[in-house]
């Protein structure tokens, strides 16, 4: 039997702030609920948050909150996704060549991993700071 867990990020390229959630399942209600955290640890801000085409991310049940509003990436583009980087980055720093007991030590080293990324915001931005996204205006025009 193969059990799973599930990280949901968020990441500022151009300062480096990443807010994570760890949560059991990924459906349109757990990314509503990552979405109302995300904008409660930004009230004071408008999100672009840019998005792959999982089909969580558009889901017709999906709850975006008023400061928010998403944007897909074009098919098959992962690349594209400055969050993908964080997920090799934990891969390869985390996770690399080692088994562990039990769901909960998974998730006790993804944790570890995701405060480690939060509290570094040059790291974080060193990763997913990609020149045609530093180069984005911060306002609108």
């Amino acid at each position: 039997m193969r059990e799973y867990t599930y990280a949901f990020g968020a990441v500022s390229p151009h300062d480096g702030a990443l807010d994570t959630l760890v949560l059991p399942v990924v459906t349109a209600e757990a990314m509503s609920i990552f979405l109302a955290e995300v904008a409660r640890r930004h009230p004071e801000e408008f999100i672009v948050m840019v998005l792959d085409g999982a089909g969580w991310h558009r889901a017709n049940s999906l709850i975006v909150p008023e400061n928010m509003r998403l944007e897909a990436l074009p098919p098959y583009s992962p690349q594209l996704n400055p969050v993908e980087h964080l997920w090799d980055e934990i891969r390869e720093k985390w996770f690399a060549n080692e088994v562990f007991d039990s769901l909960e030590a998974v998730e006790d080293r993804l944790v570890e991993a995701l405060v480690a990324l939060e509290r570094n915001q040059d790291w974080v931005s060193s990763i997913t700071g990609f020149d045609w996204i530093i180069n984005c205006p911060l306002t609108a025009t």
